[in-house]
């Protein structure tokens, strides 16, 4: 059973019982899983964790969510591998990239969805909902399938291709609206008002946000129980940046690991940048922006948790670095060359930030540096398709093939670096 004693106002400390609510009634504050960590210190340990399944449920004691109702499609314990090729061309000797494009709908969303739709589960609702930029609305749709739930995936109308086709396969109910996600999630706010439907990412917030902690407590597990020295991972609301660092604040609280002296840096993208923009200008007063830029995945102009995203990135020492969309094609195209890694736009956003943070020697050579990779570049196919080469066209025959080849190799020796 979950260590659960109910939610906590962020804002006034208000108290309230473990219930499908997200806003405090009294100040509108964003509402928080609150845990009796005596009664974890006294239970969990390293030992029983690794006695787990390698999912997120091996970390079952340390979520709000019952495992016996658990709906698990297997998320989690995605590979953390030592980025050499990555880390020599950036100066960085301890690199290392979480890689969750190799969770069971390519994305992290599927940490924090099989703990939304549990307690969904848990609370005995019939359909699960949610307003997504894409990489949620195919998690969603996936997990309400495997639970036998109804699904209604609301999205932007300009989303890509792969995403709503990801998400359709399901079986879920999609509908497309005609705006930004920011006036996705403004309409789910007034449907979760009148429907009474799981809303993840909505009445079910609290408890969805909560899976993000597994990218902390998983990081610190595979680099030996200890946490890393510096992050750089991608904001949207920002609620997985400051997830990933209450994990490992959890971690070092239960005394499974060290005290935690981890630089928290966030990515975003120019075009959608309000919490570095807030950053940059020294405010934590979060201006809400139109998004435009190609990383959809994080086009949130109004981010739910900037505030707290900025609190962390101070009180960790971290940075916020923001990139433009030519930026973000070179670092998805980067990390596919060095190391194999084929990411959606996300991915790109936090390789170009690392980048520009190892050049201005905001990221030590020595440090150990974890970058979060959220999504498969399998889904965002648009965004790089005309930046990569075409095949070679070929007759059946030796001499086409060669003739072909010396074109390509006099094209790229007329092409500037």
């Amino acid at each position: 059973m979950p260590f659960t004693k109910g939610l906590r106002c962020r804002e006034c400390n208000r108290e309230y019982p473990a219930d499908p609510i997200h806003v405090c009634e009294f100040c509108f504050g964003p509402l928080e899983v609150v845990y009796d960590y005596e009664a974890m210190h006294r239970n969990v340990t390293r030992e029983s964790i690794e006695r787990g399944p390698e999912t997120v449920w091996r970390y079952a004691d340390l979520l709000p969510a019952d495992p016996e109702y658990a709906v698990d499609i297997s998320a989690g314990f995605t590979p953390l591998v030592r980025a050499r090729n990555l880390g020599e061309a950036l100066g960085l000797k301890n690199l290392w990239l979480k890689n969750d494009c190799a969770n069971p709908t390519w994305s992290f969303k599927d940490r924090v969805v099989t703990i939304a739709a549990t307690k969904a589960r848990e609370f005995g609702f019939d359909t699960l909902a949610c307003a997504s930029t894409g990489n949620l609305a195919n998690s969603v749709s996936a997990h309400a399938a495997r639970a036998g739930l109804d699904a209604y995936v609301f999205i932007p109308s300009d989303l890509e291709r792969g995403k709503i086709v990801g998400s359709s396969i399901y079986g879920a109910t999609l509908v497309a609206v005609d705006g930004n996600y920011d006036d996705v999630n403004r309409l789910c706010s007034e449907l979760a008002d009148k429907y009474k439907w799981a809303f993840v990412n909505i009445n079910m917030r609290p408890y969805y946000a909560e899976g993000s902690k597994t990218l902390g407590f998983e990081v610190a597990e595979q680099l030996g129980w200890r946490a890393p020295e510096h992050v750089v991972a991608p904001m949207a609301s920002g609620s997985l940046y400051v997830k990933i660092w209450k994990g490992l604040q959890e971690l070092a609280k239960l005394w499974l690991i060290d005290s935690v002296t981890t630089k928290m840096s966030g990515a975003q993208a120019r075009g959608c940048s309000p919490i570095v923009t807030a950053y940059e200008q020294g405010t934590t007063n979060i201006r809400p922006v139109r998004p435009k830029t190609i990383a959809k995945s994080l086009a949130i102009g109004n981010p739910a948790d900037g505030y707290y995203a900025l609190k962390v990135m101070e009180e960790s020492g971290g940075y916020g670095v923001a990139s433009d969309d030519e930026e973000i094609v070179a670092g998805i195209k980067l990390l596919a060359e060095s190391e194999g890694i084929f990411a959606e736009t996300a991915g790109g956003v936090v390789i170009a930030g690392l980048k520009k943070l190892a050049l201005e020697g905001k990221i030590q050579p020595d440090e150990v540096t974890v970058a979060y990779i959220t999504g498969s570049g399998l889904k965002t196919q648009e965004a790089i398709e005309d930046h990569i080469d075409l095949p070679l066209h070929i007759d059946p025959h030796l001499a086409s093939f060669e003739e072909a080849l010396g074109l390509r190799e006099q094209e790229r020796a007329a092409t500037p670096a």
